[in-house]
């Protein structure tokens, strides 16, 4: 596993993370302070939330309270590549587009 940091300490963080499948064990659930926001750049991961099990491919996006017992990994045989935003306790990842 690699973690780029992307931002200066203090408000909302953002990483960079790459996912190899040959780095991961067996998954345990964790939590958390704070609200997590990943992208998947490449890759497949695989996210488990709670009693959910996903699956998301590039493009896709997952925003979550770190509260939830969660685990992310590669989704198969391939390296998964991400953008993670972890933000303080209530704080959200969301995108305000002004009416024109």
């Amino acid at each position: 596993m690699t973690l780029v940091p992307l931002s200066d300490p203090g408000g909302a963080q953002a990483y960079k993370l790459l996912i190899s499948p040959t780095s991961q064990s067996e998954p345990e659930l964790q939590t958390h302070d704070g609200f997590e926001w990943l992208y998947v750049l490449a890759g497949r991961l695989s996210l488990l939330l709670g009693e959910q099990s996903l699956s998301l491919k590039p493009g896709e996006a997952a925003e979550f309270d770190t509260h939830v017992p969660h685990w992310i990994g590669a989704d198969g045989d391939q390296a998964v590549e991400l953008l993670i935003l972890l933000g303080r306790q209530g704080e959200r990842a969301h995108l305000r587009v002004r009416a024109t």
